[in-house]
Parts: C-alpha cells; sequence; structure tokens
C-alpha cells in the first residue's frame, strides 16, 4: 500500500480523536507505519475538530496537502462541506448525516445549507459520497456515542482489510464494557 491519507472532521464531542487512534493504530496492525495530528481548540464547547492520519511504509509527516486527502470522514453533515476541499478529486467522501448547529445559526445570524446545497458541495470534488446515518444507527443500538465506529465501520467498507483488524484494535482502544456494543456500531457501518 501507498501512502494513504485521512481526515477525520466534525464538532467536540463525537468522538473523532478516540476514530483517529483507533484508525492509525489499524494501520500499524497491518505492517504500516502511522501518524496523526489532530487540532482540537474549543472542542469541548463544540468547536470544530479535525485531525489527519496518514498510513504508507514510512511516515514522515501526518498532515495531507489541500485536495491530496484519500479519504474524508466527517462527523457532522456541514463539516463534510466545510472540508471537501482537502479531498483529492475522486477522493471518497464519507459523511454522517447528523447537524450540529453552529453557534451563528442558533442566534440567527446565519443558515445551515439545506441538504441539495452540501450535496453539491461534496460532488463538486467528487462522485464517491457515502452518506451515513451515524447517530440514528448509535441511537438503535442505544448510546449515540457509538456513532464514531459506526462510522469507522463505513471507512473500512471502502478499505480492503480484513474487518477482524479493524475489530481488535476497537475492542483494545474502547472501554471493555462498552467493547460489545461498539463491535455492534462496527458491522453496522460495515453494512453487515
Amino acid at each position: 500500500m501507498n501512502k494513504t491519507d485521512f481526515l477525520l472532521a466534525g464538532v467536540g464531542g463525537q468522538g473523532i480523536l478516540t476514530a483517529s487512534d483507533i484508525l492509525a493504530e489499524v494501520g500499524m496492525a497491518c505492517g504500516l507505519d502511522a501518524k496523526k495530528s489532530e487540532v482540537h481548540g474549543f472542542s469541548q464547547r463544540g468547536g470544530i475538530v479535525e485531525s489527519h492520519v496518514r498510513w504508507a511504509p514510512r511516515v514522515a509527516a501526518p498532515l495531507g496537502e489541500p485536495g491530496r486527502i484519500d479519504y474524508l470522514l466527517a462527523f457532522e453533515l456541514i463539516e463534510g462541506a466545510r472540508w471537501i476541499e482537502m479531498l483529492k478529486p475522486g477522493g471518497i467522501a464519507i459523511v454522517n448525516r447528523q447537524r450540529i448547529l453552529p453557534m451563528s445559526v442558533t442566534v440567527g445570524n446565519a443558515a445551515y445549507p439545506n441538504d441539495d446545497a452540501i450535496d453539491r458541495a461534496l460532488r463538486a470534488v467528487t462522485d464517491r459520497v457515502v452518506y451515513v446515518e451515524g447517530l440514528e444507527i448509535a441511537r438503535a443500538l442505544g448510546n449515540k456515542h457509538l456513532a464514531n465506529t459506526v462510522l469507522l465501520g463505513a471507512l473500512a467498507r471502502e478499505l480492503d482489510l480484513d474487518p477482524e483488524v479493524w475489530l481488535k484494535v476497537i475492542v483494545k482502544r474502547v472501554p471493555s464494557k462498552y467493547s460489545d456494543l461498539n463491535k455492534h456500531a462496527f458491522w453496522k457501518g460495515l453494512g453487515k
């Protein structure tokens, strides 16, 4: 496998950093070098969170360049449109349909774009857009915090890797009392 760049983006509290830790460790479990970088400023107050992960035989720096990211994993709908310019043309955008209204929208200074506008922004860069009902699936499993694992399952569906590699890392990284729920969430995201 040559270099593969991932960008995970969303809002604080969505489990993005945990997901990026898992993604980096999956790369290492596959015999690759993996590095990550994250920005999470005001994430605990609902701010934007981004994490870059790079897999390669040897990784010197983890940050992907604009227009060069292979996989965009957007944990919130508008974050997919906000970060789409990072994706390379024809790359894969996996976008959670969850909406988290930014403060500018809740106070009435801005409007949240409609689904068509977001889809047009995404498809201006790639036709390979995968929408995921991550929050709905997580709620159906009984815990809204499983949406990040659902999205990892959707990503795993796009990568040619043994799902068992993912499951071993997930079980290792999440609290043991939640390991079975996370396994179910992963399989749901994978489409099984």
